[in-house]
């Protein structure tokens, strides 16, 4: 599999070579269709590294509280 910046890289020159508009209606669409696929791998990384970091903000926001702060209450 290739690395998410590899896949950027390569986003970056379907788009390039689209916005040139010197290509066939066939190899504009071939084009089109593998930018669409590497925009949803890119997605699809992004959105697992998003949701690496937020456990490891929970772990973090967890383990700076004092240890009376996850006593619960009693109540009277």
């Amino acid at each position: 599999m290739a690395t998410f910046e590899e896949q950027l890289k390569t986003l970056e020159t379907v788009v390039d070579r689209l916005e040139k508009g010197d290509l066939s209606l066939e190899e504009s669409l071939t084009l089109f269709e593998q930018g669409v696929t590497l925009s949803d791998a890119c997605k699809a990384q992004l959105e697992s590294a998003d949701g690496r970091i937020q456990v490891l903000l929970q772990r973090g926001n967890s383990r700076e509280r004092e240890p009376e702060d996850l006593v619960l209450e009693e109540e009277d």
